[in-house]
């Protein structure tokens, strides 16, 4: 990773947009937190959108893109301020065809489940008739992965793969922080199982992003005029490294805390949070404005 001399906190998007022809945004933590939009990401993006630029939301939600844009606009963000979404929701429904016709234990709130199955001929059953674990979040917001513990010995006696749909560790949620799929994965791959991961960080979901982008710009876009923007090193800026992509970082997120984002940041201690990712970290802000 490198720290440029531009890359101090910026006030703004507006900075650095003339770089860039194509924003790829995080949507959880950074354009909205589950239960607000942040407006001044909104306004951001819309702000570049109307002077050319194009902005596809690039997200882990478990869902596909179209509960995604319902809940945004439930949250108030505007439809002005990106072409178009990709989620790993979307990217899970393509692993999920392997699986028509057979039966897979589902884990996760049941608003998820609908969407993701919906038209794949797939029986959502017991863990003991499964062929596979598909995991969108923990049951519940007050679950800890440790809870799962004698569930996961079950999937593990019958060598069960378990598929993330939301490879994310934790979210922001308005003023909390969450436990999500990712972090079950990471303890049932700790313990021995396989587990499928899809979403950010994996080139598949930026490479589907990028074909949209491409489609809304009307034309091919060098990735060095790409700009992605995000809050999680093991998500956003790992992801931006793999696809060659530069990153706007959002420290007033998930790491919110250790970085003290809305206090006296301090660049040093972003670059030592950062660097093992890889990323090419251009700017960075507590949000995006």
């Amino acid at each position: 990773m490198t720290l440029e001399p531009t890359m101090q906190a910026l006030a703004g998007l507006s900075g650095i947009a003339p770089r860039y022809d194509v924003v790829l945004s995080d949507i959880w933590g950074v354009v909205h937190n589950g239960v607000a939009a942040h407006q001044t990401a909104v306004d951001a993006l819309v702000d570049y959108r109307r002077n050319g630029g194009r902005v596809v939301l690039i997200s882990n939600a478990p869902r596909p893109h179209g509960p995604i844009i319902e809940m945004m606009d439930r949250l108030g963000v505007s439809r002005e301020a990106y072409d178009d979404v990709v989620t790993s929701g979307d990217a899970t429904r393509v692993v999920l065809e392997r699986y028509r016709g057979q039966t897979v234990h589902y884990v996760g709130p049941p608003h998820d489940n609908d969407s993701l199955f919906e038209g794949l001929d797939i029986t959502i059953g017991r863990a003991e008739d499964a062929r596979a674990i598909v995991v969108t979040d923990l049951d519940t917001d007050h679950d800890t992965p440790d809870m799962y513990n004698d569930r996961i010995t079950l999937w593990l006696s019958r060598n069960l793969p378990l598929i993330a749909a939301n490879p994310d560790r934790v979210v922001e949620h308005g003023d909390q922080i969450l436990y999500c799929g990712g972090a079950l994965a990471d303890l049932y791959e700790a313990r021995g199982g396989m587990i499928v991961m899809v979403g950010k960080p994996y080139k598949p979901i930026y490479a589907e992003a990028l074909r949209l982008a491409e489609k809304a710009a009307g034309h091919a876009v060098d990735r060095t005029r790409i700009l992605a923007i995000g809050d999680s090193v093991r998500t956003d800026a790992i992801g931006a490294a793999g696809a060659g992509l530069d990153l706007l970082f959002i420290t007033g997120s998930i790491h919110a805390a250790e970085l003290d984002a809305f206090g006296n940041a301090d660049p040093e201690a972003i670059r030592r949070l950062v660097e093992p990712s890889g990323a090419n970290v251009v700017g960075f802000m507590p949000r995006l404005a």
